[in-house]
């Protein structure tokens, strides 16, 4: 390639990366947002992580086109074409993750009865986990660094452990006070959405470690008794 086409290239990388990495914040932010809002009861902040959605959305709709014209402009190979499908793949994944802090906000409303939860208080630790993965696990894909990469792959157990332990003392608590199911199954869900931001941000290492070795990662290690909810 000239020096030129070179440039045009970086230009395109970096702008790229900037894209993933305000993505990435946001989705960050989005799940902060929701446990705060649920473990206050700030209906305000609830609405407007949903509404906060739709920048999320708009940002995965630039990458694609960005993706687009670097595939088309520039003609990557190798690594570079690696981590350019990386790009387009993550900018996915983190519109999920956005879904899914968004799926946690709506529950909000509905969790406003006044009854009180002991599992609650491991939302916010499980919480705090997750979005450390998702940061951490975007700046091995800045990076390019694959062992940062499998650092994260290999705290998707700790999330799943969470994930079990809610859901054992959230059925134990239904099956004691019957009147309680209602707001205990969307906790469930709540638990089931932070377990499934932490399955995303695993599959990005998967991706990023991808891009920059060319090769696989092996099967995950999962939590025992992983339970579904």
């Amino acid at each position: 390639m000239t020096e030129h086409t070179v440039r045009a290239f970086d230009q395109d990388i970096r702008a790229l990366r900037a894209l993933i990495a305000d993505m990435g914040g946001r989705a960050e932010a989005a799940v902060n947002g929701a446990m705060d809002a649920l473990v206050t009861q700030d209906h305000e902040r609830a609405l407007a992580i949903v509404g906060g959605d739709q920048k999320i959305d708009a940002l995965e709709a630039e990458v694609e086109k960005l993706v687009v014209r670097i595939i088309a402009l520039r003609a990557p190979m190798a690594d570079d074409l690696r981590e350019v499908i990386a790009a387009l793949k993550i900018a996915g994944t983190l519109e999920r993750i956005g879904d899914y802090a968004k799926s946690v906000a709506k529950r909000v409303p509905k969790l406003s009865g006044g009854q009180r939860f002991e599992a609650l208080a491991l939302f916010p630790a499980m919480t705090t986990v997750v979005v450390e993965m998702v940061h951490d696990v975007l700046d091995a894909f800045i990076a390019r660094d694959a062992d940062k990469a499998v650092d994260v792959w290999k705290r998707d157990k700790t999330v799943d452990d969470f994930h079990n332990s809610i859901f054992r003392a959230l059925l134990t608590f239904m099956m004691e006070n019957p009147q309680s199911i209602g707001s205990a199954a969307h906790l469930l869900f709540i638990a089931k959405n932070l377990e499934r931001v932490g399955d995303h941000a695993t599959n990005i290492a998967e991706m990023v470690y991808y891009a920059a070795t060319g090769t696989n990662l092996g099967e995950r290690e999962r939590g025992n008794g992983t339970a579904t909810a």
